[in-house]
């Protein structure tokens, strides 16, 4: 399924053959899970789902999806095609699971308009101009009454990762990325501002829930190299630090890291929070 313009440019975070099955082997189990999970539980059961899916990467959680909505048919939409290739794999070894998968490549896209009971959306990109982009075409495709999900680590989410950073701009003078990594957090909106956001979106019965959770990783470098950063966090946090230019200040984090907690592993705070309303 492709649309069009404008279209997603250097904003986008496509995924490599190998690295879309590291994704669906490690990101996912260990990190987007912790999205998935709390998604799922908020999803309202209806006869007859049509679910489509934005940013459905290797296709999780969509047979959790299938069995929450028993003879649902789900689209996953996805800028990744070696992403989108696996989810279709994976799908053609679920018969009991009707689901489909195209490439996104644009907003507003060219689904139907009122044609879904759900839409669905994990991790999305921080950033409140894309961010809000996502929530009209879900409010656009939604049938009367349907049910957006989004799910999104809110603000106080990497909090070590930004005390640290904090900690290199002070030691190097460097303003510019002390004034980055104040407005990257900012970016990240509270549970209240979240709501706001779906409201003046135009839906209503709007719930945020917030679940605290943290991943564990064993030292600076395994922090740094993990597929979980490789793959979701950095070209996150490079976006919302408006820069490209991110190893110097991650090479500190990594030795912060292996300097502050060599007694014990690493743990990384994340604040999961969880919309759901209708439209």
């Amino acid at each position: 399924m492709t649309a069009s313009s404008p279209d997603l440019g250097p904003r986008s975070t496509r995924l490599a053959p190998a690295d879309a099955a590291i994704f669906e082997t490690f990101v996912v189990p260990r990190y987007l899970s912790l999205f998935g999970e709390l998604a799922l539980e908020t999803i309202v059961e209806v006869e007859s789902a049509e679910v489509v899916h934005f940013g459905c990467r290797t296709g999780y959680p969509d047979r959790g999806l299938a069995l929450r909505l028993p003879g649902a048919r789900i689209l996953g939409l996805d800028e990744s095609r070696a992403a989108i290739e696996l989810a279709r794999a994976k799908a053609a070894t679920m018969p009991d699971m009707t689901a489909e998968y195209g490439l996104l490549d644009a907003f507003p896209t060219s689904l139907p308009d009122a044609a879904f009971t759900h839409a669905l959306a994990l991790h999305p990109l921080a950033a409140p101009e894309e961010r809000m982009q996502l929530v009209a075409e879900m409010a656009r495709v939604l049938a009367p009454g349907g049910q957006l999900v989004i799910a999104i680590p809110l603000r106080g989410s990497f909090g070590e990762v930004a005390d640290l950073l904090r900690e290199c701009s002070l030691k190097r003078d460097d303003t510019r990325l002390a004034a980055a990594v104040e407005r990257a957090m900012s970016q990240r909106p509270t549970v209240e501002a979240f709501s706001s956001e779906i409201e003046e979106a135009g839906f209503r019965d709007v719930d945020v829930t917030l679940r605290p959770c943290a991943v564990e990783f064993a030292n600076g470098r395994a922090f740094v190299e993990d597929p979980i950063t490789r793959l979701l966090l950095m070209p996150e946090f490079r976006r919302n630090l408006g820069t490209e230019e991110a190893a110097k200040p991650f090479d500190y984090v990594r030795d912060a890291i292996d300097k502050y907690w060599s007694e014990g592993e690493f743990e990384l705070s994340v604040h999961v929070g969880c919309v759901t309303a209708r439209r």
